[in-house]
């Protein structure tokens, strides 16, 4: 077992973790934060994408006593004193989920676009990132609207 300290949406943690322990099963099985959904298990799908130090990262890709010492960020962690995020509130606005398999992934690689390397994406750009992302239900659209309603790009 090792010990790890990691910071998940702005609440300290000290666990002990298997070396082999998968970020993302930490996050949901060790934590109780189910909001992060394993889809592939290979990286692939972007189910699970979470920020690690302000960057979107796929969880089943990353062993937990990897993110030691390190911020995380769930899609828990987006709505602030019950406010949802302005993602949140486009994607409710624009039905832009069903399932909602995805979505939490989406939400985060969408928060890192907007907060971390574009402000205000084209649509081709929103499309580009979502490029990483497995959704069955809403052809994308919505979503690709949504993203470029928080951004104020619509």
């Amino acid at each position: 077992m090792n010990a790890i300290a990691v910071t998940v949406n702005g609440r300290s943690y000290t666990e002990l973790v298997e070396p082999r322990l998968l970020l993302s099963d930490f996050l949901r099985h060790t934590l109780g934060l189910t909001g992060t959904h394993v889809g592939c298990e290979h990286g692939v799908c972007g189910a699970c994408t979470v920020r690690l130090d302000g960057t979107a990262v796929r969880s089943c890709l990353l062993l937990a006593v990897q993110a030691d010492g390190a911020a995380i960020e769930t899609v828990e962690g987006l709505a602030a004193n019950g406010d949802l995020h302005p993602l949140q509130e486009a994607f409710r606005k624009h039905h832009a989920l069903q399932c909602g398999f995805c979505t939490s992934g989406i939400l985060m690689a969408a928060a890192d676009l907007l907060e971390n390397r574009d402000a205000a994406p084209t649509r081709e750009e929103i499309v580009d990132m979502l490029s990483g992302h497995l959704c069955r239900c809403t052809g994308y659209e919505p979503i690709v609207d949504a993203i470029a309603d928080a951004a104020g790009s619509s």
